[in-house]
């Protein structure tokens, strides 16, 4: 890509309505974890995003027309990097590492995109880009603070830590690939047939699970359908659908910097929620972040 593009106005708003959503996300996995195992609330999360995509497909009274099998398996490797299989292990290895360590690396997505976008989509790291991203990921490290920072520990996490690092980094191959087959289709479709691919396989998967654990929807308590609900209309469809609506319109590395300005909503929305006093460090952090995403815009 020759030519630096700049993110409109409705992109930016998208990034951080998008932004918002999944930093909410965190509260509401919480929620629906303590009352429904991992893999069949993200089977849940998928069917009630699909039904959602389905709906505005036949709103919008849309027809998404088969491009052939080399077309279809590359559906197949996103709905894999940014739906089932990624939230699937993610979910899963949060339950084996700790939240600090599944934080600290949370922080490496936006550079995995910015790499992965200059190998395949011949993006330019700039140094105004890379000072930016750096600027921001200073900004994350205050925002989450010292006792964050030293409670990251490597040991008896293995497992759970290469799971969420593979998780983290399959958003970063599903952003760029995802940029990539936008040059075939929308972004609404994209995400649509991604989603409806997931739910497909994750159903079984979620059943399995289920049975296996002798678990019953029934036992699922209102606040926690609640929970799920939100996840799959505001995280798995809305959120994904704005993210890739931006994603259309400007760079995988300038989309991908805003993923830095999660952590400082989570902490915002968490003190909000619990009552928690805001720190200095939360409002230093956040306004280096975005500053860090101010100057990869202009990059």
């Amino acid at each position: 890509m020759n030519i630096e593009q700049k993110i409109p106005i409705s992109a930016k708003l998208a990034l951080v309505a998008a932004c918002f959503f999944w930093a909410a996300s965190f509260i509401a996995t919480k929620i629906a974890l303590d009352n429904i195992p991992p893999l069949t609330l993200v089977t849940l999360r998928l069917m009630i995003s699909s039904v959602c995509f389905l709906l505005w497909l036949l709103f919008m009274r849309r027809k998404i027309p088969f491009r052939g099998p080399a077309w279809f398996w590359r559906l197949f490797l996103l709905s894999l990097f940014g739906t089932g299989l990624h939230y699937g292990i993610q979910t899963v290895g949060m339950q084996y590492t700790t939240a600090s360590n599944a934080s600290l690396y949370a922080v490496t997505g936006p550079i995995s995109i910015t790499i992965i976008a200059a190998l395949f989509l011949g993006e330019r790291i700039t140094l105004k880009k890379a000072f930016g991203i750096g600027c921001a990921m200073i900004g994350v490290l205050m925002v989450m603070g010292i006792e964050t920072l030293m409670a990251f520990e490597l040991k008896g996490h293995l497992v759970g830590d290469l799971l969420v690092l593979a998780s983290i980094s399959m958003w970063g191959i599903f952003t760029v690939l995802g940029k990539d087959m936008m040059r075939q289709m929308s972004a609404i479709d994209l995400t649509a047939i991604v989603t409806f691919m997931g739910t497909l396989y994750m159903i079984p998967i979620g059943w399995f699970e289920s049975h296996q654990q002798s678990f019953s929807l029934a036992a699922i308590p209102f606040d926690a359908w609640g929970a799920v609900a939100f996840l799959g209309i505001t995280c798995s469809f809305l959120a994904t659908l704005l993210y890739f609506f931006a994603l259309e319109r400007a760079e995988s590395q300038k989309v991908g910097v805003y993923l830095y300005t999660i952590p400082p909503m989570t902490y915002i929305i968490a003190a909000l929620y619990l009552k928690e006093t805001i720190g200095i460090n939360l409002i230093l952090g956040s306004l280096i972040v975005l500053a860090g995403v101010y100057m990869t815009e202009k990059g």
